[in-house]
């Protein structure tokens, strides 16, 4: 009989530590959307609420106002639970992430995409702690198949690093740009 719950039970709040920054996060977001609203869209005379450019994206933006709002009370009402500094500090750390792909996307236009892959492949496996010639090695691998995958099978076009242009001739030139 422990599967059957009461309607209180399927409406209970469990808060968790970072609860409560989500929820101002996703109401300030919300409120951002909205007084952005009458800049992004526009109504048209004579034409049917449902049918004008900005009347879904209005619903859309009022409903996260609406439900936002309710997160927020709901946050502000529940028991404080210790642990929200600990929380949010676990979600800083991963914008070390962001930091890495950036720099990635930074590096792409000077070495070249099969330079900066492999690099980044193979810093991004020493960071996250697999070390050994092994592992490194299985890192080239796959920043080898993410290449050719992209740039050989699928066509992506890449722009082409200005490292490329210091290989001696025009043919081992061609084939990095086009390719590699």
């Amino acid at each position: 009989m422990s599967r059957i719950k009461t309607l209180q039970d399927l409406f209970r709040r469990y808060r968790r530590p970072g609860d409560f920054v989500i929820a101002f996060l996703s109401f300030a977001f919300a409120l951002f959307l909205a007084a952005n609203l009458p800049f992004q869209t526009t109504w048209v005379a004579r034409t049917k609420p449902v049918a004008q450019p900005a009347f879904w994206p209005a619903v859309a933006i009022g409903f996260m106002v609406l439900f936002s709002t309710l997160h927020m009370i709901g946050a502000l009402v529940s028991e404080r639970i210790p642990g929200r500094l600990a929380e949010v500090i676990q979600w800083l750390k991963a914008l070390e992430y962001v930091a890495w792909f950036m720099a990635y996307v930074m590096l792409v236009p000077w070495l070249g995409y099969l330079p900066s892959t492999l690099l980044f492949t193979v810093t991004l496996t020493y960071r996250l702690g697999y070390r050994g010639w092994r592992w490194s090695a299985l890192a080239l691998l796959f920043g080898v198949v993410v290449v050719v995958l992209f740039k050989t099978l699928l066509h992506v076009k890449i722009p082409g690093g200005a490292a490329y242009e210091l290989l001696p001739g025009a043919a081992l030139r061609s084939f990095f740009l086009t390719y590699l």
